[in-house]
């Protein structure tokens, strides 16, 4: 029994060593930061990152723009510490929307931090005779059925931050589907539809050439990205809709790894030189623990994934 108990002690200590060699040695090769499209916001942070993580990690790091499959990329990568990802919230909501997708939002991936967030604003064309969200949702009440809304990807924040606007307001507001952000804002721009419910960064030159109206954003707080404007949630109470940036490594990471690569993402994100950049671009820096973001993911997962099973949002 006891020569029994020294070999399952030898054999559970071997399977140790090579999560603390790789702990203690990381990183020893250059680390690749995955994406989406280049230009979009998760690719403005992730070079942003990518910049400042090179001198402290000593390492060479890339960005690696996959589209639409980044997710699944860095799901099936090895567990070491040298593929991340940052992505939004498609991360933990496409499953409710997409009966393909091809990773588990939770099994598959380890948090690390969230990086960045961005708020919705309520835009609309200064044709539509409304001022404030109080205004909108009168208007929208006296006639059902007769405004639009545009939105891009189905699912995507401003599809989902009007639906919620909807189902909040008790309003029969119709989508327009449009290619992407782009084809949306061509859309309001050009007064085919009467509302859109964009991202901050996307929408704020349109609305400074006074092409469009704010009339308020979706964040429960005040936002540099949009300053003096109203919050939605005074017009419609506990209302929040905010677009979140997160990194994360394949699941089972060593936890030295995660701790090290958390420590080193934060302390960039909290940077003021860091933050101007980013409110520059259209996003707030953010950073928390892998523990706090992996709460915000299940809270995300059962706000949103109510909210599309209710609303019918399926591929």
């Amino acid at each position: 029994m006891q020569q029994w108990r020294r070999f399952v002690g030898m054999f559970l200590l071997g399977l140790c060593v090579p999560y603390s060699t790789l702990a203690q040695n990381y990183p020893a090769k250059p680390v690749r930061i995955v994406t989406v499209a280049p230009g979009s916001a998760n690719d403005i942070v992730a070079r942003l990152i990518a910049q400042e993580l090179r001198p402290v990690l000593g390492q060479t790091v890339i960005v690696d723009n996959r589209g639409t499959i980044a997710a699944e990329v860095v799901a099936r990568a090895p567990a070491d510490g040298y593929t991340l990802l940052l992505y939004g919230s498609a991360v933990w909501l496409s499953p409710f929307i997409r009966s393909n997708t091809p990773y588990d939002p939770v099994k598959d991936f380890a948090p690390l931090t969230l990086v960045a967030s961005s708020p919705n604003i309520v835009v609309a064309h200064p044709s539509l005779p409304v001022k404030s969200v109080r205004e909108l949702i009168a208007f929208a009440r006296a006639r059902p059925g007769q405004l639009n809304y545009a939105a891009g990807s189905l699912g995507a924040a401003p599809h989902l931050a009007a639906e919620l606007f909807k189902a909040m307001g008790k309003l029969n507001i119709v989508r327009v589907a449009y290619k992407g952000t782009g084809g949306s804002l061509i859309g309001i721009l050009s007064g085919e539809v009467e509302l859109m419910f964009p991202t901050a960064g996307s929408v704020t030159p349109h609305i400074k050439a006074g092409k469009l109206r704010a009339l308020a954003v979706t964040s429960l707080q005040p936002t540099a990205l949009a300053p003096g404007l109203p919050l939605l949630a005074d017009a419609l109470p506990g209302y929040e809709s905010v677009s979140l940036n997160g990194m994360f490594a394949p699941a089972k990471t060593p936890d030295p790894v995660i701790r090290q690569l958390n420590q080193e993402i934060t302390r960039i994100m909290t940077r003021p030189e860091v933050k101007e950049k980013l409110v520059a671009a259209g996003t707030d820096a953010m950073a928390t623990t892998p523990e706090e973001f992996a709460a915000t993911i299940k809270s995300e997962m059962a706000k949103w994934g109510a909210l599309i099973r209710n609303v019918g949002i399926r591929e």
